[in-house]
Formats: structure tokens, C-alpha cells, sequence
């Protein structure tokens, strides 16, 4: 594999996701209907990533990725693809700003473990696409994601009534991703994102205080989530890249958490054994570049500063000038470009046009040019 796959994230980079086309939105319908088999919906799948893919790397990109197209949230789906996991619907969904998402979610239904995960197939189809200068990524939920999902709401009774003892469930979380990591290994991916919105929480005091009520913890929380996502990340294999994107929540336009990033620094960015973090900084919302500075040595930063929740095209100059001020901060050859996060984290998409999607991406290639180039 080239050096510059080893050397992913890219100066123009993404977070993954990408709007669903109307063949695939019309299929899982359809399939949700019973009007057509698991078959018949791969193969609209397949060809609607195989269009994406292409679309990908005429747009210039290094990385590729499946847009998420087969899956219904950027995060539950993989964690109904864990055993011992199930889909369930709860009363309601996640409230965001101004808008309720749908009300999936996961429980357990016993230990668990993650052989034959069916993302490791998603990623073959993917690898096929692979070149000397592109690499196939895949975007999974950070541990710690899923062990939040395993508490949110009444979940907590189910997966306390199967894991009594906290210290086996970390434990058996840790184990679950590892098997999936190594199985993606040999399947070919040398590069897999971390998608984690927990981070983001923490970051939000009134969002945890609603949450988790006089008993929050966070320090406590933070601990838990390093902890498992390092156990994650033991047994890697040489030349794997894995990074972390830190989202604040990202549904059809609409967001859930806010503060500066300086609530983990001393955590997330000093201590978690990930290549990079990809984070977002599109407004007011993530704060000052003041705490890249706690970044660990070596690990690089990708500036998430072309928002995805909006049509509009940023001012070229003033990103620019914002990528120079996160350089006082981190040096600049250790800094990457990014939309803030993905285009469509659950299939309903944000609120912009695949014209749209894609002039921000133009976008994106434009400044790395100007800035590293």
C-alpha cells in the first residue's frame, strides 16, 4: 500500500456520509414493505455506491467510503450487527435543537460478542475500488458510543439484568471491537473512523445535567469512555490508521450538543490512542482553537470548518484565515481539512442538495490547495 494511504487523514478529507439517493431511499422502502428481497435491495445498494465511489473520486478525494447508503443512522445499525444486540424502538428519540429524531435504538439480549459483523462484507464491496493513491475507509461508532446506547433511557435495565458486574461489559465491548477491527484488517482496511458523539455531550454541562441529573459525573464519564475506547484499540495491527470524529449531532440539519472542546482536552486529546481527531469547528458552538494544544504529540487534527447543515458556501479567505489561527495552536503540517461532519448521519439526509454536497467538497479541495500546497 502507497505512503500516502499510510499517511490518511488527507489535506482535503471527509467525515463519510453522503445524502441517499432517491433509488436507495425508494428500495428500503420497499424492503421495509416486503415488496422486495434482501437481494434485490444490495444490488440497488451496490450500484448506488458504485455511482458515489465514482463520484468520490472525480470530485479528487483520497479517502472513498460507502456513504453510509446502507445503513439507516450512522450508528445503529452497526451495533445491531453486534451479537447479542437488537433493534428496538423507544417512545422517543434523541431531542435536538428544534427538531426529535427517530426513535430507534439498541438492547441487549445477551453477552455479546462480534464475529461475522456484516460491515466487514460492506467493506469488501468498498476495497474493490482501492487504488494506489485512494484508500477505502470505514466509519464504525466509538465504543464508547455504543456503551452510552446501552444506558440511554430505560436501556440500562436490560444491559445491567445481563451484565450485573460494569467491568464485564467494558471488557466484552473492548473484546467485541477488537475481533471487528481485526476481521476488518483482514478483509484489507487500513483505515477506520471512529464516529463519537460522546465527547460532544461532555462538552455540554446543561445537556448532561438534563440527562444524567445531580448524579453526572464528568470526570467519572470521561474515564469510562477513554478507558474502553483505548481497550478498543490494544492488538492493533501495523500500518491500520484509526481516527476519531467528535460530533455534536447532525440530523437533517439540526444539532445536540455545544461547548468548547476545552472540557476534554486533558482526555480525549491528550490521551486517546487514536492517529487523529477529526472535529468540528463550523460555529461558535465548538469554541476557540485554544485547546489543540493539548493534542498529543505527533497525532494530527483535522478542522471540520465547512459546515455540512447548510447550503451556503463559506468565504474561502476566512477559512483560510481560521486554518492559520488553529496553527498558533498545533503546527500546521499537523492540521487537515474537513466538512464538519457527514452529509446524511441518519438516511433522512441534511438540508442541502447533492449539487450542494458536492460544491462543498470543490470547496474543501480548493482551500487544502491554497493552504498545504
Amino acid at each position: 500500500m502507497s505512503k500516502n494511504i499510510l499517511n490518511a487523514p488527507f489535506r482535503a478529507d471527509i467525515v463519510g456520509s453522503f445524502l441517499r439517493p432517491e433509488d436507495i431511499k425508494l428500495a428500503r422502502v420497499k424492503f421495509a414493505k416486503g415488496d422486495i428481497t434482501s437481494e434485490e435491495l444490495k444490488q440497488v445498494e451496490d450500484k448506488c455506491i458504485a455511482e458515489l465511489i465514482e463520484k468520490q473520486i472525480k470530485a479528487g478525494l483520497q479517502v472513498i467510503t460507502d456513504g453510509e447508503f446502507r445503513r439507516s443512522y450512522w450508528h445503529l445499525d452497526f451495533m445491531w450487527g453486534i451479537n447479542g444486540a437488537k433493534h428496538i424502538e423507544l417512545d422517543n428519540g434523541y431531542f435536538f435543537h428544534h427538531e426529535e429524531t427517530t426513535h430507534g435504538s439498541v438492547a441487549l439480549t445477551g453477552k455479546i460478542n462480534g464475529k461475522n459483523h456484516p460491515f466487514i462484507e460492506h467493506f469488501k464491496y468498498v476495497k474493490q475500488f482501492e487504488t494506489e493513491s485512494i484508500v477505502a475507509r470505514q466509519t464504525i461508532p466509538a465504543p464508547a458510543q455504543f456503551y452510552a446506547e446501552l444506558f440511554r433511557g430505560d436501556n440500562g435495565k436490560t444491559t445491567t439484568a445481563i451484565y450485573p458486574d460494569n467491568e464485564e461489559l467494558i471488557w466484552d465491548i473492548a473484546q467485541t471491537y477488537r475481533t471487528i477491527i481485526r476481521d476488518l484488517y483482514d478483509a484489507g482496511c487500513r483505515n477506520i473512523q471512529f464516529d463519537d458523539c460522546t465527547w460532544g455531550m461532555v462538552c455540554d454541562k446543561n445537556f448532561w445535567k438534563s440527562m444524567a441529573g445531580s448524579s453526572y459525573n464528568a470526570e467519572q464519564l470521561q474515564e469510562t469512555y477513554l478507558r474502553l475506547n483505548n481497550l478498543a484499540l490494544e492488538e492493533r495491527h501495523e500500518g491500520l490508521v484509526i481516527s476519531t470524529h467528535v460530533c455534536r449531532g447532525n440530523y437533517h440539519s439540526s444539532w445536540a450538543s455545544e461547548g468548547a472542546y476545552d472540557a476534554v482536552e486533558n482526555f480525549l486529546f491528550a490521551r486517546e490512542n487514536v492517529d487523529a481527531f477529526y472535529l468540528e469547528y463550523d460555529d461558535e458552538r465548538s469554541g476557540g482553537f485554544e485547546p489543540l494544544a493539548h493534542v498529543a504529540p505527533g497525532k494530527k487534527v483535522v478542522l471540520g470548518l465547512i459546515t455540512t447543515k447548510s447550503p451556503i458556501l463559506e468565504d474561502k479567505q476566512t477559512i483560510i484565515a481560521r486554518i492559520h489561527e488553529a496553527a498558533r495552536y498545533i503546527p500546521l503540517d499537523r492540521l487537515y481539512l474537513s466538512p464538519q461532519c457527514g452529509f446524511a448521519s441518519c438516511e433522512i439526509g441534511n438540508k442541502l442538495t447533492e449539487e450542494e454536497q458536492w460544491a462543498k467538497i470543490k470547496l474543501v479541495k480548493e482551500i487544502a490547495k491554497e493552504v498545504w500546497e
